[in-house]
């Protein structure tokens, strides 16, 4: 059975992964008939947000790993300790955890860093040509990973995030949240989920297409 790594970045979509993304996506890698291997970096969250308020909740901290957890029932792997080789596949869903303890994207733009063990992850798996998957705002990761190797990818239709996308190398395409954008430099494959919404059956419908794109790569 074919491994695919999905890399979460805690639990809820305004401080770590988004979860319905999160949990359709280790559906339709269930129903694809892969295996799907939950991993996630042990670190501190950028912040907490109260997701009931909207408001920056003063005070409290939250570790990635252990907020990933809750997602995956327990069954998840520190990024660090987890063996990229024996994966055939890789996949980030969003939220703004992808943009706030995966990478810095949503305080610094194009100027971003990401993640040491995300960043390595990506490339380990650029250069072995496995299958890459990014959903709703984590494509910004494979842009400033891999700049224009990244080739074409699609955050939706936003005008101010797509020209960010360019500024980092790769060449953003519009697509509906039901489509994907399947990159001509290599195995990447990207949905905008959330980012265009309405509804949890729309993103299901771009996520099930991105896993089997995937699947079909491998």
């Amino acid at each position: 059975m074919k491994k695919i790594g999905v890399i979460l970045s805690g639990c809820g979509f305004l401080d770590g992964a988004e979860i319905q993304e999160a949990v359709l996506t280790l559906l339709a890698i269930e129903r694809a008939g892969a295996e799907a291997v939950c991993l996630a970096p042990d670190i501190v969250q950028h912040h907490v947000v109260n997701h009931l308020t909207g408001e920056i909740a003063a005070g409290e901290t939250r570790n990635v790993l252990v907020e990933s957890a809750r997602i995956a029932r327990g069954t998840i792997t520190d990024l660090k300790l987890a063996c990229i080789d024996e994966l055939d596949a890789l996949v980030l869903p969003g939220g703004y955890g992808a943009a706030k303890n995966l990478s810095d994207f949503a305080f610094r733009g194009a100027d971003c860093k990401v993640n040491p063990d995300v960043k390595a992850a990506v490339q380990a798996c650029f250069v072995a040509g496995k299958p890459l998957g990014f959903i709703c705002i984590a494509p910004v990761i494979a842009a400033r990973v891999l700049g224009s190797k990244a080739g074409e990818l699609t955050i939706g239709n936003d005008p101010e995030t797509a020209r960010t996308l360019e500024a980092m190398g790769a060449h953003h395409i519009d697509c509906p949240v039901w489509n994907t954008v399947v990159s001509s430099e290599g195995a990447i494959v990207s949905t905008p989920a959330w980012m265009l919404g309405p509804s949890v059956g729309e993103v299901s419908r771009g996520i099930e297409k991105l896993v089997g794109d995937i699947v079909a790569l491998l």
